[in-house]
């Protein structure tokens, strides 16, 4: 057997500095490069938090400048169930309705997805399957989102209405735009779960073999349980960006407010409605262009509730291992 090479006193010794009475202090000595990368580090954190409070800063300030104006009621906009910003109706629900249809199909489309492929990966694919498998899921999360949008118009729309009638399944939906969502936010959903997944010790599994357990329960009873906190992370992500997709929605899902549960009426999305009029002439300080920032706190702070949402699930149900 080759022989380790002996260390040397002064290799040992290196990174411990000596005090004047010769006891050794364990602090490592700071270098140059580590603490520009430190600064560096914090710089980026810092402008990462600023701009996060200029954006909320800018949709505040805006959003009290439309609620500001006579012809605006708080009351109304959270209470009736009519948006027209051109004659006076100022009811946000037929977004919101919109909108919460359109996430609901996508959650339900993508989390059982999701989760089967996640299971797939983790406990039933071989490694060679798993490098095939995971890459292609990713390339769905590549692909433009208004590509998306013409998919579900041209292809998911139809097979809709051939199977409901065409009576029945208006050419603009949220159930096609809503499907598509949840194709699109499919790959975040399992890889995700998959990580929280594989993050599960490996004792757990030999423990249920152990016992008698088939693979299928031992994944069903035990390892999926186990990573539920980063499960249901990945869900309120999904979620969150479900509510934010706009090219999909504004393609496919209709151009109009509509206060409707029917998902295969035409409804319009907050963001959709927001890219259809900031494309138009709008002039600053109109009603019309105040409402869009009004839209869009109203998106930001539903956002931040499921993220608020998303942090006491994950701390309720998280598991530490050692």
């Amino acid at each position: 057997m080759q022989s380790e090479m002996p260390v040397k006193p002064q290799d040992a010794l290196r990174g411990f500095v000596f005090t004047a009475s010769g006891t050794s202090d364990m602090r490592h000595k700071r270098r140059l490069g580590e603490s520009l990368v430190q600064a560096f580090l914090f710089f980026c954190g810092v402008v990462s938090i600023l701009t996060t409070l200029g954006i909320v800063f800018v949709l505040g300030r805006e959003a009290l400048l439309f609620f500001a104006k006579p012809e605006v009621s708080a009351w109304e906009f959270f209470t009736t169930t009519k948006w027209q910003p051109a004659i006076g109706n100022f009811g946000i629900w037929p977004l919101v309705t919109a909108t919460l249809v359109t996430s609901v199909i996508a959650v339900a489309v993508a989390l059982p997805l999701g989760l089967a492929v996640a299971l797939y990966l983790s406990e039933y694919a071989s490694p060679t399957a798993r490098g095939t498998i995971k890459p292609i899921m990713e390339v769905l999360a590549g692909i433009p989102t208004v590509v998306y949008g013409y998919f579900a118009l041209t292809f998911m729309t139809p097979m809709l209405r051939s199977i409901f009638g065409d009576g029945t399944v208006e050419i603009y939906n949220t159930a096609s735009a809503g499907i598509v969502i949840g194709i699109l936010i499919l790959p975040l959903v399992s890889s995700m779960s998959e990580d929280a997944l594989s993050a599960v010790p490996r004792s757990l599994r030999e423990a249920a073999y152990g016992l008698g357990a088939t693979k299928l329960e031992t994944a069903l009873k035990v390892v999926l349980p186990a990573a539920l906190s980063g499960i249901a992370a990945a869900c309120i992500v999904a979620v969150s960006r479900a509510f934010g997709e706009t090219m999909v929605v504004a393609i496919a899902a209709g151009a109009g407010p509509n206060f409707t549960l029917n998902p295969f009426r035409a409804a319009e999305t907050m963001t959709g409605h927001i890219v259809r009029i900031s494309g138009g002439d709008l002039s600053y300080d109109s009603i019309d262009y105040d409402s869009l920032f009004a839209i869009g706190l109203m998106l930001f702070l539903i956002t931040l509730l499921l993220n608020v949402v998303s942090q006491r699930v994950v701390r309720r149900f998280r598991e530490v291992y050692e």
